[in-house]
Formats: C-alpha cells, sequence, structure tokens
C-alpha cells in the first residue's frame, strides 16, 4: 500500500515526546546566567500565552470545516501544535533544574569562573575571545562556549598570563591567557 494512503496518527508523533535531554556532565548541574534564564522564561511564556492559542484556534477552525484527512490547516496545524508542546515540555524540563548563576559576583578578579569573557592567544599567534555560557544559552556564532566545552574546561579556574594545554582533535595546543572580562553588577534602583 504506498504511504500517500496511510494515516500518520498522533500516537506515532508522542514516542518523539521522550527525546531525552542534552546530556549535562557527571555533576548534574544546569548552570546559566540570569540573562540566558530570563531569555528562556520568555521564550516558554510566549509560547503558552500566544503562539499556542492562536494555533489551537487555527486547528479548530479546521476542524470544523469537514473532512480533516485532506484538511491542510487541520494537518499542519496538529503537527506545528505538537512542535509547540515538545518545545514547552523541554522549556519546563530544564528551568526546572536550572541553576542560575550570576557572573557578575566576578568582577575585578583575575580567574575564569563561569560567565567569565575570556582573551586567549594559541601557538600561531592567534587571538581568540570566548564567553563561558551555560548549555542551553551558548551560541558559538556569536564567540559563546558551554562551560562543558573542551576549550572551557581548560580555561577555568586560570588566571591572567597562565599558559595552558588545550586538548583537540589535531593534538594538544598550547594557549595562554590574555584578558579576562566580567559583566558588571546591574545599578540598584
Amino acid at each position: 500500500m504506498s504511504k500517500a494512503f496511510t494515516r500518520e496518527s498522533d500516537a506515532q508523533d508522542d514516542d518523539d515526546d521522550d527525546i531525552p535531554l542534552p546530556p549535562l556532565p557527571g555533576n548534574g548541574k544546569n548552570y546559566i546566567t540570569p540573562q540566558g534564564y530570563a531569555r528562556l522564561r520568555k521564550e516558554l511564556l510566549d509560547l503558552i500565552d500566544n503562539e499556542r492559542p492562536k494555533v489551537v484556534e487555527v486547528v479548530h477552525w479546521a476542524a470544523s470545516n469537514g473532512d480533516r484527512s485532506e484538511n491542510g490547516d487541520y494537518i499542519y496545524g496538529k503537527k506545528r501544535l505538537r512542535e509547540i508542546d515538545r518545545r514547552i515540555r523541554f522549556l519546563t524540563k530544564r528551568l526546572e533544574i536550572a541553576e542560575i548563576t550570576d557572573p557578575s559576583v566576578h568582577h575585578g578578579t583575575d580567574q575564569i569562573f563561569f560567565g567569565a569573557t575570556v582573551a586567549y592567544v594559541d601557538e600561531g599567534g592567534l587571538e581568540r575571545v570566548v564567553t563561558i555560557l551555560g548549555i542551553d544559552e551558548a551560541d558559538s556564532a556569536q564567540g559563546e562556549v558551554t562551560w562543558v566545552s573542551p576549550i572551557a574546561r581548560t580555561l577555568l579556574k586560570a588566571r591572567t598570563g597562565d599558559a595552558l594545554s588545550l586538548v583537540t582533535p589535531a593534538g594538544v595546543s598550547e594557549i595562554e591567557v590574555l584578558r579576562i572580562d566580567y559583566p558588571r553588577a546591574p545599578a540598584p534602583g
């Protein structure tokens, strides 16, 4: 029988809901900055308060039009609803286990901790700048790395001027820490 004539059941898609969360390191911590936490929480609330109700309305309207088997609005809407629900569950679980860590408490120190922006130079003289952030908030396109990444694990606890050995797939590379910056604490008010 052609796949075009089979009905995709909702139960089939529910199997995808059991996709495991990205693994956390051995200690099970899910560090995140206050800004990262706020960003994830905002996304969750937007999905719950805005996007999901709009899609539910479209699905309800499409269902009232009759034959659902060939109704594109209904089929796409149900699929989008499952995607939204999956993302809501994911964000809820991540926010429940999040451990908010404010990097501004380290402002002015010369040791690298979570939330630091670090400038380092490699053996070839190439200077790079990375910010060490949480698993759920780091964006490599912005020069952000997760605190469990090889470069972050190498840099953590180091100080300005330290020479470190970075293990990469290409071998061991020597790097030197040039600068360490932390965000300033927000002004009270």
